[in-house]
């Protein structure tokens, strides 16, 4: 147990499995309270139990905006404040140039790029009135290079960095910072559909093997790990990135620098 956010109080989206989950529990053992957010109320209500009297669990899904608006109350009526906010929940977008969709659109920048956008905007309205926080988005390195994802997903991550730097100049003057982190190569159950697309023995036979694969696609010789994210978002959200502002935090082994394979159809 730690305590670098010990007092503080945060929200974390995406958080049932994943790069949420290891954030969760790196929150929780370094003394924060957390209201952690899905879809999956069995895996949730399982994480929070375990996790402990701090931390609870409420459903929700990040393309509505008043599921969003609701995990910002209910952050302030159970803890009396907002600390952070880690928008993080995420997902693969389909959909390639030659026979893309209006419907394909519309979800990818809803679920990726909306979620952040709304996710900022519950958060300020209570972060401004308290004199400050942190406000931490999940974007890739697809955002900033080419044959790392698809179309869709590249170009909403994309606009979430971007909408990083907007904001974090924006509330700046609030003491509210606006940072994202940009992962790379890192071995979640994203890459097969989400976690609960299986029972937990398959998932960790798919994610060992998936470890074992991504390994090879770094300078760094391992894969990245959920951990490996959930540290950035530590230090982001902590008092230790206090000066931190408009920045997009690349973790990726450097796997950004790796253009030497041939490029892969998005």
């Amino acid at each position: 147990m730690g305590s670098r956010l010990q007092g503080k109080v945060a929200v974390i989206t995406g958080a049932t499995s994943g790069i949420g989950e290891a954030t969760a529990r790196k929150f929780a053992a370094e003394g924060a309270s957390v209201v952690i957010a899905g879809r999956s109320v069995e895996r949730g209500e399982a994480l929070a139990k375990e996790l402990g009297g701090k931390v609870v669990f409420q459903a929700a899904d990040v393309m509505r905006e008043a599921d969003i608006a609701a995990l910002v109350d209910t952050a302030v009526q159970r803890f009396g404040k907002l600390d952070c906010m880690f928008n993080n929940a995420g997902g693969n977008t389909p959909g390639t140039l030659e026979d893309v969709t209006e419907q394909q659109v519309d979800y990818a920048m809803k679920l990726l790029y909306g979620s952040a956008l709304f996710g900022i905007k519950h958060a300020a309205r209570v972060m401004k009135g308290q004199g400050g926080g942190s406000i931490i988005n999940n974007s890739s390195i697809a955002a900033h290079r080419l044959a790392q994802g698809a179309m869709l997903y590249s170009c909403a991550k994309a606009a979430v960095s971007h909408l990083t730097r907007l904001m974090g100049v924006q509330l700046g003057p609030d003491n509210i910072r606006v940072n994202s982190i940009s992962p790379g190569a890192i071995a979640t159950p994203i890459f097969w559909g989400g976690a609960a697309t299986a029972t937990d023995e398959v998932n960790a036979k798919r994610l060992a093997k998936l470890q074992q694969n991504l390994a090879h696609a770094t300078p760094t010789p391992r894969s990245g790990l959920a951990d490996d994210i959930a540290n950035a978002a530590l230090f982001l959200a902590s008092d230790e990135g206090s000066f931190v502002n408009c920045h997009d935090l690349v973790v990726d082994g450097g796997r950004i620098w790796q253009f030497n394979e041939r490029p892969r159809e998005a």
